[in-house]
């Protein structure tokens, strides 16, 4: 049996072909031509299999030609057994081995109450002849199997396996690998630690304040500058890589494509879900190599039910996750991956526009890489800028964000903390490494850090991912929230045994991961109290106050000077570096906003600190409408 990613025996080989195509090719267009399917289809069809190393059987069931319970009854007919069109879950046992059934039908065994099990198949024209001569030699075999179409045992199966399946997604990281998941917030002597530094902190403030405020207003002013410089030097490698234009694109590679898999977990996503189908449709991929997972939670009926109202193609399946806590998006990902048939995987969002040619570009760039390459990131830009000046900021950051700053650390062979969407996968290490915590409220990041410290690496890629920001301030508040105390999440997780995550990830990447991460949190915590002090420090200046004398204080008062009005600076300076003309007309003069959206920032940042000690696995879900303008901003 040929493996997930692997054409089976029978499909055409280049160097193979005979007479303009393979014989496996003509063979299969004469048994078609028996079942009465029409010239000109098998002709398309066949030229569609030579290019891509399929099978005629999938290009015409991928193009939408023929139907594939049509199809399949005709088949079970040509070898004169019963046809299944639907297979009853409650029938069917959940055994090991099962789950190989839901990437690739071919057989099941479906029981009864009353008379003997049945094996339902799914035969393939390249096995057909063998089949029929098998039943001709022994033919009592006709009242044990029956045929049934690849979708009808992919749900059969999907159903059957559902609570244990689910169970699974939600327990496999912690058992495997406990310190990797975020189901436990303090680890250990975490805990114990923070308890402690927390009781030190206040005693110091009661007992010493000057001296302890002075000792926690040099580390914050030290976290804070390193947060800004490193931003500064992305913007510098920004600008050189502009200069140099020295963004070239991997050559397309060459041959039959390989399957790939599209991932989209989907709640309460009904009034966009035509439009994603829409996104998706347009994806320059060849529709039989394509396997495209839609994930839905099993009571959001609205989001299903907008779904089969939809002309879904083949390539199309929809996967539903058993109600199960932590009801996450790292979790519902994680249930579908065992049915990830795809040598390449991606994670769109229900609100997404990919590129049409983001698969072809990142399938180059693995083709080109280096094994221990397994993930790439497409840039997220915001087409809503114009709509409040939440969107527009929020336009501004990711430019920074997805063409400045990630760009630099993927140059430097740094960790990336990945976007929730548009990153892609080699499918095989993804499982490897034990797919997304489910635990996790920002299961990018921790899944780009995670795969850092096991010895692979991130890249980028250029064609972007449209996608919409949030235009009102308590939507935005919600999803920032749910971002910050992801973030505190993985930093717990990856700090649980600093040393040795300082050895596996070589200590430039461990001091750029505290950098980013635990300097951007530190960073965010305390915005208004360093706002205050220079505005305290302001008053006391033009008060003449004889408190400013002190070299110290001068020198901290121009440390946070530099820090905000520099952090400030670099922030719209990075993200308007890679805008394009039109978007930095969307953006405006909204970029005045800034230090009003980072005290937001530091809101949110606050609020995700109490959230993560009162409930830490709830998911803030970011309410999406479709777009009314398709193009860029």
């Amino acid at each position: 049996m040929a493996t997930a990613n692997e054409p089976p025996a029978g499909r055409s080989q280049p160097g193979t072909v005979v007479g303009g195509f393979a014989p496996a090719l003509k063979q299969e267009g004469r048994l078609l031509l028996q079942m009465g399917i029409g010239k000109p289809s098998i002709a398309r069809a066949m030229q569609l299999a030579q290019a891509h190393g399929t099978t005629v059987e999938d290009e015409l069931l991928a193009s939408g030609e023929i139907d594939e319970t049509i199809y399949f009854e005709a088949l079970a007919e040509m070898l004169g057994l019963d046809f299944m069109a639907d297979i009853d879950p409650g029938r069917v046992q959940d055994i090991e081995g099962v789950d190989t059934q839901i990437a690739r039908p071919e057989i099941l065994r479906v029981h009864h109450a009353s008379r003997p099990p049945v094996t339902v198949i799914v035969p393939t024209l390249d096995r057909l002849a063998g089949l029929a001569a098998l039943l001709q030699r022994t033919p009592l075999l006709r009242s044990s199997l029956a045929v049934s179409t690849p979708s009808a045992v992919r749900d059969a199966v999907w159903r059957a396996g559902a609570k244990r399946r689910v169970s699974a997604a939600t327990r496999a990281l912690f058992e495997a690998a406990p310190l990797h998941s975020a189901r436990i917030t303090f680890w250990g002597k975490q805990g114990f630690y923070a308890g402690i530094m927390l009781c030190a902190l206040l005693v110091a403030a009661a007992t010493v304040p000057l001296i302890s405020m002075l000792i926690l207003h040099i580390v914050l002013t030290l976290f804070f500058l390193a947060n800004f410089m490193v931003r500064l030097y992305a913007l510098g490698c920004a600008l050189l890589r502009e200069s140099r234009d020295n963004t070239a694109q991997p050559a397309l590679a060459d041959g039959p494509l390989p399957v790939y898999s599209v991932l989209v977990a989907l709640y309460r996503e009904e009034s966009v879900v035509a439009q994603l189908i829409q996104a998706l449709d347009r994806l320059d991929w060849p529709r039989s190599r394509l396997d495209i997972k839609l994930i839905c939670e099993e009571d959001d009926a609205a989001t299903i039910a907008a779904l089969k109202a939809l002309p879904l193609a083949r390539e199309y399946e929809i996967v539903l996750v058993p109600v199960h806590m932590p009801r996450t998006k790292p979790k519902a990902l994680t249930y579908a991956l065992p049915g990830v048939r795809g040598r390449y995987v991606t994670v769109y969002d229900a609100e997404d526009r990919p590129h049409p040619g983001q698969l072809r570009e990142a399938h180059a760039a693995f083709a080109a890489a280096p094994p221990h390459v397994i993930c790439l990131q497409a840039p997220l830009i915001i087409t809503n800028a114009r709509q409040s000046w939440w969107s527009a900021l929020f336009a501004l950051e990711y430019a920074g964000l997805f063409r400045g700053l990630l760009p630099m650390l993927s140059l430097t062979g740094l960790p990336l903390p990945l976007g929730g969407t548009s990153n892609h996968f080699r499918t095989t290490e993804l499982k490897r490494i034990g797919g997304w915590d489910p635990y996790n409220m920002t299961e990018d990041a921790d899944l780009g850090l995670r795969l850092h410290r096991f010895g692979y690496r991130s890249r980028i890629i250029f064609k972007p991912t449209l996608e919409e920001a949030p235009t009102e301030r308590s939507v935005w508040l919600g999803q920032r929230t749910r971002w910050f105390k992801g973030w505190l999440q993985t930093w717990l997780v990856l700090m649980r045994r600093p040393g040795k995550l300082a050895d596996e990830m070589g200590w430039p990447a461990f001091i750029v991961f505290q950098i980013l991460i635990a300097g951007l949190l530190l960073s965010a915590l305390s915005h208004p109290f360093v706002v205050g002090f220079l505005a305290y420090l302001t008053w006391l200046m033009l008060d003449d106050s004889t408190l400013t004398d002190s070299r110290l204080t001068f020198w901290l008062f121009i440390c946070d000077i530099v820090n905000i009005a520099g952090s400030y600076a670099v922030f719209i300076s990075l993200g308007r570096s890679r805008m394009t003309a039109r978007e930095k007309k969307a953006v405006g003069w909204r970029w005045i906003f800034v230090p009003l959206y980072w005290l937001a920032i530091s809101l949110a940042a606050w609020k995700a600190l109490l959230e993560l000690r009162t409930n830490p696995f709830s998911w803030n879900k970011t309410p999406h409408v479709p777009v009314r303008d398709q193009g860029e901003s």
